[in-house]
């Protein structure tokens, strides 16, 4: 329970203060006598003063600082006339938490109070998300949980041999960073590393990307062009979404796995080249292999070692190591300073299912990082409702009873519908759910 010190030269006021903040939970104490103030806030132990700016004898910006020069970490929240704005700003700049400008419902105060004393508990709260230490490995990879660590153990024992890679795993896993991982750990860490996304080009330049060009070979060919292959002579090719790769260009490929020599298109000759091939697929090629979309010899060539990462709702023991990774990055690129999160919004990071995975983390947190108006993220920062594809909400009850949905997540989607119509503001969502705003932070902190 918090409890709150109310300073006013009006009795009459501090008695009405004092008996609406004591309805709304927190133990209050009053005093009317402004020169008595700073010896029983010192002598006390609360977590906010509120105090009049105007009393004779001592002014409420007179009694901060006499309170601040003992206690600087003391919540004041300073009450002033309407008209006095300066003063108001002047205080702010002095230290004051906030100011209510006079007159004011009592609802106003308790708003201001509560919020108050919800940045207090955030700044407490805080946790200094945990650098690297040794179950975070290099290159950006976190690996607390025992499935990752299995994972990146699998990497660098492939890391060693020049054998094909195949990285299976969701949408968002990682599989691109454990395909720069398991490069940086190979004898071939030195040479390049190329990629190509085999479901982002026409049909009819896959081969050109991935072989070079001959000038004259097709209309738009007016020059030389080389292909990836040789662009990463010496190192590391990943080929992601490699299920998507065109069947017409399947053969050409498993001819140049097997014999490591590329022909360019247009060229008569083909020639020699030292490049690992790593693949990755979210998809089952061999499902695509039944459905005749992937040659079933491709698959056993490229799936000499298969790496299988797990996604992210399976390994929440590395959700506060990426959190700290993410908030690194994110940082430097929006040039904040935000290197922490509350428990609070900790907490429902990792009890997220994150459907997108790592990627969809990072969406999370970016957003959060670039509109946080603190240098710590807080529940509300991160737990922005969001519309997701794998996840989406009833539209109806009547729907929501046919799929069966549970009461608590359809009390999850009500509460995210309410926080998204009111465009993320917490008090006015509390206020049309008919709760308070610590329930709604508790509801929103639940997994």
């Amino acid at each position: 329970m918090a409890r709150i010190f109310v300073v006013d030269d009006h009795p009459a006021v501090v008695e009405w203060l004092t008996d609406e903040l004591a309805n709304e939970g927190y133990e209050v104490e009053g005093c009317a006598t402004p020169a008595e103030a700073p010896s029983r806030i010192l002598a006390g132990a609360f977590d906010l003063v509120v105090a009049d700016v105007e009393m004779p004898g001592l002014r409420g910006l007179d009694l901060m600082s006499i309170v601040h020069r003992e206690r600087p970490d003391q919540l004041v929240m300073l009450i002033t006339a309407f008209g006095s704005i300066d003063l108001a700003v002047q205080a702010l700049r002095a230290g004051a938490c906030d100011f209510v400008t006079k007159p004011f419902a009592i609802e106003t105060l308790v708003l201001a109070v509560e919020q108050a004393l919800h940045d207090r508990r955030m700044r407490k709260e805080v946790v200094r998300v945990l650098r690297p230490s040794r179950s975070v490995a290099t290159e950006g990879l976190v690996a607390r949980s025992e499935a990752m660590r299995r994972v990146l153990d699998r990497a660098v024992r492939a890391a060693r041999t020049r054998a094909p890679v195949l990285l299976t795993g969701e949408t968002g896993v990682g599989k691109g960073t454990i395909a720069r991982f398991l490069h940086a750990r190979s004898d071939r860490r030195n040479a390049p590393f190329v990629q190509l996304n085999c479901a982002a080009l026409p049909q009819a330049l896959v081969e050109a990307e991935l072989f070079g060009v001959r000038r004259g070979a097709f209309t738009d060919a007016r020059s030389d062009r080389e292909g990836l292959f040789d662009r990463a002579r010496g190192g590391t090719i990943l080929l992601d979404e490699i299920g998507e790769l065109p069947l017409e260009a399947q053969p050409k490929l498993l001819l140049t796995l097997e014999s490591g020599r590329v022909r360019p298109v247009g060229d008569a000759r083909d020639h020699t080249v030292d490049v690992r091939v790593v693949a990755a697929t979210n998809r089952p090629l061999e499902e695509a292999v039944r459905e005749r979309l992937f040659r079933a010899d491709l698959l056993y060539r490229l799936d000499v070692i298969r790496i299988d990462i797990p996604p992210l709702r399976e390994r929440p023991d590395d959700v506060e190591g990426l959190v700290a990774a993410l908030l690194d990055q994110l940082s430097a690129r929006h040039g904040r300073s935000v290197t922490t999160v509350t428990e609070e919004a900790m907490r429902w990071l990792v009890a997220q299912p994150w459907p997108g995975n790592v990627r969809e983390l990072s969406n999370v947190l970016e957003r959060a990082v670039a509109l946080g108006e603190h240098d710590a993220l807080t529940l509300a920062d991160v737990a922005e409702p969001r519309p997701t594809a794998a996840d989406g909400p009833p539209e109806s009850l009547d729907e929501a009873v046919a799929t069966g949905l549970p009461l608590e997540d359809l009390q999850r989607t009500y509460m995210r519908k309410v926080l998204d119509a009111c465009g993320g503001n917490m008090s006015e969502a509390a206020r049309r759910l008919g709760v308070d705003r610590r329930t709604l932070y508790r509801w929103m902190a639940e997994p």
